[in-house]
């Protein structure tokens, strides 16, 4: 039977993503994610857990976590649970379990601030200015008062 290793997580970044590049040349971003449960005891008292995860991004997505995510952005990550083995300075062996992202969606919050730019009216340029002045005054309303009275007579609430 074939198994099945799938992490979904949601969580916010403990710090801005640390990036890097492999020999090669490609991206790598590593996130430190929290994860949050809450939860009410028998005795009504409110608890909290939080776990951390890392979690691994390379190429176009290591550079959009990298363009995009600071601390305490909110994110959607889809990948697989890998272990990988690794040496320390003194020879030893070291295990480190992470996040290896297939997919990563930012769900904003967090300490973020978006910046919205809002591009100027357009301008009639100097040969259109006349159809231009000529258009706006076809919208002017061409009612008098007295018109719009005799209109109001006829509604029939």
């Amino acid at each position: 039977m074939k198994g099945v290793n799938l992490a979904i997580i949601v969580g916010r970044l403990g710090q801005d993503p640390e990036i890097r590049s492999t020999q090669s040349g490609e991206s790598v971003a590593t996130l430190s994610v929290a994860t949050s449960e809450q939860w009410q005891d028998q005795h009504g008292v409110n608890h909290e857990s939080t776990e951390w995860h890392r979690v691994v991004l390379f190429s176009g997505l290591a550079n959009i976590a990298r363009d995009y995510l600071k601390k305490g952005a909110e994110v959607y990550v889809e990948g697989k649970i890998k272990t990988r083995k690794w040496q320390d300075n003194q020879g030893k062996d070291r295990y480190t379990t992470e996040i290896v992202g297939k997919t990563m969606q930012m769900l904003g919050g967090g300490e973020r601030v978006q910046q919205t730019v809002k591009p100027p009216p357009p301008q009639p340029s100097s040969l259109g200015q006349q159809a231009f002045k000529a258009k706006q005054a076809q919208l002017q309303p061409q009612n008098s008062s007295a018109e719009i009275e005799k209109i109001g007579e006829d509604i029939p609430f």
